[in-house]
């Protein structure tokens, strides 16, 4: 089974992101996430954004290239969105499983204003093999990309401070590892059934108070 615990358990990490400082609670939940940590997670203009761009709830995962259990939920994050037309998913790229994952997270972050990550993210999941350089452009390839035009875009800033705020917003909430899921006001880790994922999605609908 999964692990659950709710976003605002590791307080004691707060320091590590001075960008979002803690906030007090809103009486009306009884451990509610910050609103500035809410906009980093949900709003980050440099995270792809899968579903309704103005969905009524967000659902946020943490993944890896190389984490086995993010492969194995790909097809299950897409089933979820088929089946909720007012389901916005943000992903954040965090490579913790060695260069190649950060290889392949910056790889397939600088096709977003190409308009191939999709392309790009699902064949980096599905792929046979870890992630790693060549492997990575070997994918690239394949999604018709020219290599020298993506080695160069994968320099651009926004790149370097999406993953490194990946890592600050992980570290701030003392996630486990990949993948991460995060609703409403909780966060769960580790892979999940189909039904699990509504469920959490559920819960962060009636945290937030919207009807779904």
């Amino acid at each position: 089974m999964p692990t659950r615990r709710t976003l605002l358990a590791a307080t004691a990490a707060a320091t590590a992101l001075a960008a979002l400082p803690a906030l007090a609670q809103a009486p009306a939940r009884a451990n509610p996430m910050p609103e500035e940590l809410r906009r980093a997670l949900e709003r980050d203009p440099t995270a792809p954004v899968l579903g309704n761009p103005d969905g009524d709830i967000t659902l946020t995962e943490f993944f890896d290239y190389n984490c086995p259990h993010c492969r194995t939920m790909l097809p299950l994050v897409q089933q979820l969105v088929s089946s909720d037309p007012q389901l916005r998913v943000v992903y954040r790229e965090w490579p913790v499983f060695g260069p190649g994952s950060d290889f392949a997270a910056r790889a397939s972050l600088a096709t977003l204003p190409m308009g191939r990550y999709w392309q790009m993210h699902a064949g980096l999941l599905t792929m046979r093999g870890r992630a790693e350089e060549a492997t990575v452009m070997r994918v690239a390839r394949d999604v018709g990309l020219d290599e020298a035009q993506l080695r160069e875009a994968m320099l651009a800033e926004p790149i370097e401070r999406h993953i490194n705020t990946s890592h600050m917003l992980a570290d701030h909430m003392g996630l486990a590892g990949t993948p991460s899921f995060i609703c409403g006001d909780e966060a769960v880790f580790g892979a999940m059934t189909l039904d699990e994922l509504r469920e959490l999605v559920a819960r962060g609908r009636r945290t937030m108070g919207v009807a779904g």
